[in-house]
């Protein structure tokens, strides 16, 4: 196969118990980075930068502070140091599993080479993670506090990281892994699994249904889709797979190249 980049990301949904704050899911982890081991060596020409949410770990100090709205005070810096270091202790868990599975994987802390401006990565030092990938190490990024502009601080995604390493790198695939299994158009029946959405229909049916709730994703994968979906315009041979890693062998099948869930294409 052909060389290629792929960015996955692993949800905090996925690597943490998000019932018990500070809680990874450990086998789940150690499971996952088998299956990443699997594809790697299966398919010697992938290229992966992989990322992570923050899950259980960085959304419950986040949330107390209100960090990802801005950070002014004293108080609020308190806190921001304290994102960062529940947001560090759950990648050390993620970085780990990737190790004892014999992947050579290394990190890369938002928090440490990012500045944004309203969320929007300004300034990344993406040199380190290039010379990384030319010595075949994995590249371990996250969802981390950052220096901002007009906010002070605040927290960007693993798709914020993501939407900027899209223009540094030529990436082919984006994959999302999660615990939905995709898009649903009857969320939250949950009955209608969406395999494709294309541009192009997507934008067609939005002008269509004019936002109804009966025949759209909603809430936060309405937001995902179309935040990828815009990536996908101005890099139009990219593509991204949203999908659930929680049954054994979907990652590995996803990075295969297979369509395990709800493929986004131009």
């Amino acid at each position: 196969m052909t060389n290629e980049l792929v960015l996955l990301k692993l949800g905090g949904s996925l690597i943490t118990d998000k019932d018990k704050p500070y809680t990874p899911r450990l086998d789940k982890l150690k499971e996952l980075a088998s299956e990443v081991k699997t594809a790697l060596d299966s398919n010697p020409g992938l290229n992966l930068i992989l990322g992570h949410g923050s899950g259980s770990f960085g959304h419950v100090a986040a949330k107390k502070h209100g960090t990802r709205d801005g950070v002014q005070t004293k108080e609020q810096w308190l806190g921001f140091t304290e994102v960062r270091l529940q947001a560090a202790e759950l990648n050390r868990y993620v970085v780990t599993s990737l190790f004892e599975a014999g992947i050579p994987a290394m990190p890369f802390p938002p928090s440490a080479s990012i500045v944004s401006d309203k969320r929007k990565v300004t300034h990344h030092n993406v040199e380190t993670i290039r010379r990384a990938l030319e010595v075949n190490l994995l590249p371990v990024v996250q969802g981390d506090v950052a220096f901002d502009e007009t906010l002070g601080g605040t927290i960007l995604s693993t798709e914020d990281v993501f939407t900027f390493l899209v223009d540094q790198f030529p990436t082919t695939r984006i994959l999302l892994a999660g615990i939905e299994a995709g898009v649903w158009a009857d969320f939250p029946a949950r009955t209608q699994l969406v395999k494709q959405i294309q541009l192009a229909d997507y934008e067609a049916m939005r002008a269509g249904i004019k936002g109804s709730a009966s025949t759209d994703v909603t809430g936060g994968m309405k937001a995902k889709v179309e935040e990828m979906l815009s990536l996908i315009q101005k890099q139009n041979k990219l593509t991204v797979q949203i999908f659930s890693a929680e049954e054994h062998g979907f990652l590995t099948r996803a990075l295969q190249g297979e369509n395990v869930g709800t493929l986004l294409t131009a």
